[in-house]
């Protein structure tokens, strides 16, 4: 007998598109209880009991309403949401291996917020993608949408609003976190006839998506961080005011 996070985890392996047989020879699982896995996996005991706090007879927000406005940020950025073959769906959040404490984070939050408590890791070529399974991952991001984020329209529902504009940080680290960077910029000037060269921190987020790009510049403007917009993809932040502030509350990936 398998346990349900064990299933839960071959079953993020079928969700890749992979075969039932290159899954089962990866985790020694036959394919037969593989397949009937699919099936018999969802609805979870654990979801009747604590279900989705969007799909009650009066909605309300997320309990960790600070973890919810971070998984957002992350979600706009780098996440996706799949359906599973025949039930339930899987959000996944893309993580480069080069930060492992944003791993942690990413993994934390999926945890938090998924009401079924679990989250995992599947490593993939130089990334590493955090992937939680629930059928109401819809309901807490109704963004979800057939196509790529950039081509369709971005909005936030109200309840969705209120959480960000109560956890604007926690919103700005999860974008800066999933589309952002902090880099070392220079210049160089000639004072008293020599070159000298300096260099300041700045904050960099990209995105295609206009509408997300405007959350982000929303939310920017709520806590009082300058910004400028380079281009139409680019968001920069490079006063210095504006930068200690970034760096208090978000700082560089890690």
């Amino acid at each position: 007998m398998y346990d349900v996070g064990t299933r839960e985890r071959v079953l993020v392996l079928v969700g890749q598109g992979r075969s039932l047989n290159s899954v089962s020879k990866e985790t020694g699982i036959s394919r037969a209880a593989i397949r009937s896995w699919q099936t018999r996996i969802d609805p979870l005991p654990r979801m009747q009991v604590s279900p989705c706090v969007r799909c009650r007879p009066v909605p309300s927000q997320p309990e960790d309403t600070a973890a919810y406005s971070y998984l957002l940020g992350l979600y706009l950025g780098d996440g996706c949401i799949s359906a599973h073959p025949r039930t339930g769906h899987y959000l996944r959040i893309a993580c480069a291996d080069a930060w492992p404490g944003l791993i942690d984070a990413c993994e934390a939050a999926v945890q938090t917020l998924n009401p079924g408590k679990r989250a995992y890791r599947v490593q993939a070529q130089g990334y590493v993608s955090v992937v939680g399974y629930s059928a109401h991952w819809p309901c807490l991001f109704p963004q979800h949408g057939p196509g790529k984020k950039h081509e369709r329209r971005i909005v936030l529902d109200d309840w969705q609003q209120v959480v960000v504009d109560s956890h604007p940080w926690e919103f700005i680290r999860g974008l800066v976190h999933s589309d952002g960077c902090r880099i070392t910029n220079w210049t160089e000037k000639v004072i008293a006839g020599e070159i000298k060269r300096y260099e300041y921190p700045r904050y960099f987020f990209t995105n295609l998506s206009s509408d997300i790009t405007r959350l982000y510049t929303d939310a920017l403007d709520k806590v009082g961080v300058d910004w400028k917009r380079p281009n139409g993809k680019n968001t920069s932040v490079a006063r210095k005011a504006s930068v200690a502030l970034m760096d208090i509350q978000v700082g560089p990936k890690h």
